[in-house]
């Protein structure tokens, strides 16, 4: 049980401040090793800012933050790095101009070299295997066939791909996804939350993903922490935080509520 192992990132009552705006507002959770959650809330609730907190970019204004037992609170986002936090953003931050492949060696370079199984030869002691190089990483994301292509020539959902594949380069424990979904079609939508489930299984690593798109996310994280006006609503497993009326009320009404209320049930057994 999650109770019985030590979190991989502690939150502990953190707020973020701009001025009279308090966009985070006594936030503390605790995520544990091989966690897939998802974060859900209205715009303006405080997610990005919340994430941005927990991977260095922003300063708390007060509370405090720990990766794998190290306090990091006001440390810079390289601290952050080394301690195995990646994150992607809303508009994908790729090199446009270099090509696919050189982003993901970019990543391999930006992490450094782990030590060799023998003095100095071998596989990299702690690398999974999909994350060796960097034909491993594009096969892993589906991207290999574009690996000669300039990053700025592929689609927008490629690039969002890309830019996952960037973050994984850097080999971490806690992977924080941030609205990886959005523009993407219906199909896409699903494959990709396939592939974050996919990520999680096989390379282990601790997923965080904030999404818009509430019903898919719902049905593949194991637990959701809802914020609203920059407060902790719920943080609970998908099929209790539909059912709870201070999430419906809030957000879940404008999102999942319909007035077929036959076809709500069924949205919520599918989610369930």
């Amino acid at each position: 049980m999650s109770e019985q192992r030590t979190p991989l990132l502690q939150v502990h009552d953190l707020s973020v401040r701009f001025g009279g705006l308090t966009a985070v507002d006594g936030v503390s959770a605790s995520f544990y090793p091989g966690e897939l959650v998802g974060i859900i809330g209205p715009n303006g609730a405080g997610k990005t800012t919340l994430f941005n907190a927990i991977s260095g970019v922003q300063l708390p204004s007060s509370g405090r933050l720990s990766v794998q037992g190290r306090r990091l609170t006001g440390r810079s986002p390289h601290r952050f790095a080394a301690l195995g936090v990646a994150r992607t953003f809303q508009t994908p931050r790729v090199f446009a101009d270099m090509p696919v492949a050189a982003n993901i060696e970019f990543g391999l370079k930006f992490a450094g070299r782990r030590r060799r199984k023998y003095l100095f030869w071998g596989d990299e002691v702690g690398v999974p295997w999909a994350l060796r190089d960097a034909p491993s990483i594009l096969s892993l994301i589906g991207l290999l066939p574009q690996a000669g292509l300039p990053a700025g020539d592929i689609t927008p959902s490629q690039q969002r791909l890309l830019e996952i594949g960037m973050a994984l380069a850097t080999r971490p424990k806690l992977l924080l996804l941030d609205e990886v979904a959005a523009g993407l079609t219906d199909a896409e939508v699903e494959d990709m939350a396939r592939l974050i489930r996919r990520l999680r299984d096989e390379l282990d690593v601790t997923v965080i993903w904030i999404e818009h798109a509430v019903a898919t996310l719902l049905q593949h994280v194991e637990r959701v922490i809802v914020l609203h006006q920059g407060r902790m609503l719920a943080d609970d497993s998908p099929h209790n935080v539909v059912r709870n009326p201070e999430v419906i009320e809030a957000y879940l009404g404008d999102e999942m509520v319909r007035p077929d209320e036959q076809a709500q049930e069924q949205d919520l057994a599918v989610i369930s």
